[in-house]
C-alpha cells in the first residue's frame, strides 16, 4: 500500500505551487483530486483540479460515508476526500499526496497517522493577507471571510509534522522536495529496522 503525504497552508499560502512541483519530481506521487461545491475558477479543469459538485449531490455522498474527511469551508461551500479517490491511486500503487485545506488535513492525519502532514506557512500573517488581496479573485465580503479563516488556520501549524515557511519560493520547493524525499526513502528503512529489534 502507498504512502500518504498531506500538503495544507492557509488559504493564500502557496501549497497548490508546491504541490505541482511535488508531483513535477516524483514519478511515484499522485495527486488525491478533491471534491468541492464551489464553481470552477478560470483553468480549472474537472476531474483534474476537482470533482465539482452539487450542494445536494454532496449530500448524497456524505449520507453513503463516500468521504474520508469533509469540511464547511464557508457558508456554501464544502470540500472533502473521497474515499474511492485514495482507494483508486493506491491501487495504482502511487503515493497518494493530498493539497487540502487545514481541518481536512488535520482530519486525515488523525485517520492515518502515518502519513506525513507539511504544513506551509507564510513568513507572517500580513504577507499572507497580502497575498489574499492580490489574487483578485473574490469580492471585499468573501475576501473578509478568506482573512478571518486564514487567521484561523495559522493556530493549527502545531498539529503537524513538518511546519515549512514558504518566503523564498525556490528555497520553499527545494525543502519540500527533501522532507517528501526523506520520508518516502526512509519509511520502508524504518519499518526494517523495527522489525528486527
Amino acid at each position: 500500500m502507498g504512502k500518504l503525504i498531506i500538503i495544507t497552508a492557509p488559504s493564500g499560502g502557496g501549497k497548490t505551487t508546491i504541490v505541482n512541483h511535488l508531483l513535477s519530481k516524483f514519478d511515484n506521487l499522485s495527486f488525491s483530486v478533491s471534491a468541492t461545491t464551489r464553481k470552477p475558477r478560470p483553468k480549472e479543469v474537472e476531474g483534474k483540479d476537482y470533482y465539482f459538485l452539487e450542494w445536494e449531490e454532496f449530500d448524497t455522498l456524505v449520507q453513503q460515508k463516500a468521504f474520508v474527511e469533509w469540511e464547511l469551508i464557508y457558508p456554501g461551500q464544502r470540500s472533502g476526500t473521497l474515499k474511492k479517490e485514495v482507494k483508486r491511486l493506491w491501487q495504482e500503487e502511487m503515493n497518494v499526496l493530498f493539497d487540502i485545506e487545514v481541518k481536512g488535513a488535520k482530519n486525515i492525519k488523525e485517520m492515518y497517522p502515518e502519513a506525513l502532514a507539511i504544513f506551509i506557512k507564510p513568513p507572517t500573517p500580513a504577507i499572507l493577507f497580502e497575498r489574499l488581496r492580490n489574487r483578485k479573485t473574490e469580492d471585499e465580503k468573501s475576501l473578509k471571510a478568506r482573512i478571518q479563516r486564514a487567521k484561523m488556520e495559522l493556530t493549527y501549524e502545531h498539529a503537524f509534522d513538518k511546519v515549512l515557511i514558504n518566503d523564498v519560493l525556490e528555497v520553499a520547493l527545494q525543502d519540500a522536495e527533501k522532507m517528501v524525499r526523506d520520508f518516502l526513502e526512509n519509511t520502508s528503512q524504518k519499518a526494517s529496522e523495527e522489525e528486527e529489534e
